[in-house]
């Protein structure tokens, strides 16, 4: 490994961009990257890039690029722009850490892969999820047989999101915007590492199966879904579901169920805990570590280490947002199934049995539809 910091340029700076702020400040600690430059239409104030030396700022990205000599661009901007920002990048020779999802759409995604393959530059893609060694782990346990044949795999997310989070951005929350394709639904962003991390589980990364099924409802009143569901098939047959809400009356850790026909494994992936549970035996839980995917890149550029993220591991994830993409539009949930109250934050909207019927989902397997839920109506499966 290099013993010079590596120079990276953040890409968006305000939102999201603060948790990278953040991580930089951490690595940059550890001698491994250097902030060298921020990109944003609106430039952070001085005190906020205190401690990192001198940090050059520019809304120009590929302006910025060849100031600064980055080697890395880390993208935190809307879903949008993520491909003509990334080219920008590959173009002024910077490596790139893309935020998920990495594109609005499978012909912008293919398209990402055609600059990157062309640049021979490196292509991280910011599911922070997939660095967790609790990936593999479960992985492992299935193919040693921990929980006999592997009958299904159940996702369930249930978080609170008020209107203030839809009011943040005008792309929030929206299909489209300006004739641009964002696709910014509770399945394809808040929840999209339930769906990498089901379809990783699955050995899926790459590929899924066809006839994708899709239940996708809003509460609040916006383009896109904030309550939704899919269900597809891993190439080995495996049936996957997630189901997702941002109108739960409880925020509660999302988790990952896989049912065996001889016990069954929970992954909390934000908490990186995997529970094993067998007849007979009792409950086991293992706590894991993770791996930062800005320090992957780094000792992949420096130090040759794989990739943990690359374009190609989330192929399988962008067959789901493109289903999400073509679909009908999300049916919009009555307010009479909903609870409406007025908070601090804004607007909070539960809806009607939601936090028990998005676990219903994971325990079954099934669409929203099947459990009965009242506001729930089947969608077309994806002819693809």
């Amino acid at each position: 490994m290099s013993q010079t910091p590596v120079p990276v340029v953040l890409v968006g700076a305000h939102g999201h961009g603060r948790s990278h702020l953040r991580n930089l400040r951490s690595l940059a600690g550890d001698g491994l990257v250097r902030l060298a430059g921020v990109c944003d239409l609106v430039p952070l104030p001085e005190a906020e890039l205190a401690g990192f030396g001198r940090v050059a700022q520019d809304g120009d990205l590929a302006a910025l690029i060849a100031r600064t000599g980055a080697r890395v661009a880390i993208l935190c901007t809307p879903i949008h722009t993520h491909l003509p920002l990334a080219r920008t990048a590959l173009a002024a020779g910077s490596h790139l850490l893309l935020e998920k999802p990495p594109t609005a759409t499978a012909a912008e995604f293919a398209a990402l892969r055609a600059a990157v393959a062309e640049s021979g530059l490196a292509c991280q893609v910011g599911f922070q999820s997939l660095g967790s060694a609790a990936v593999p782990a479960v992985r492992e346990l299935i193919a040693e047989g921990a929980v006999g044949a592997v009958r299904g795999i159940g996702g369930a997310g249930t978080w609170v999101r008020t209107s203030a989070y839809y009011a943040r951005a005008a792309w929030a929350g929206r299909r489209t915007l300006a004739g641009r394709d964002v696709v910014d639904g509770a399945l394809t962003n808040p929840f999209a590492h339930a769906v990498a991390t089901a379809l990783a589980i699955a050995g899926a990364q790459e590929a899924v199966g066809h006839g994708i099924e899709l239940e996708l409802f809003h509460a609040h009143p916006i383009e896109s879904d904030d309550t939704s569901c899919v269900r597809l098939r891993a190439p080995d047959g495996t049936p996957i579901s997630v189901a997702v809400t941002l109108c739960a009356r409880t925020h509660r850790p999302p988790h990952l169920v896989v049912h065996g026909d001889a016990g069954r494994i929970t992954l909390y992936y934000t908490l990186d805990e995997v529970l094993l549970e067998r007849p007979g035996e009792p409950p086991r839980t293992t706590v894991y570590g993770r791996t930062d995917l800005l320090r992957n890149l780094v000792e992949h550029l420096d130090g040759g280490a794989p990739l943990l993220v690359p374009p190609e591991a989330t192929a399988g994830f962008m067959a789901v947002l493109e289903a999400v993409r073509r679909a009908p539009d999300p049916l919009p949930i009555p307010e009479a199934l909903q609870e409406v109250t007025e908070e601090a934050d804004g607007t909070h909207r539960v809806v009607a049995d939601v936090d028990d019927l998005v676990a219903m989902s994971a325990e079954r397997v099934a669409l929203f539809s099947e459990l009965g839920a009242p506001w729930a109506a089947v969608a077309e499966p994806d002819p693809a």
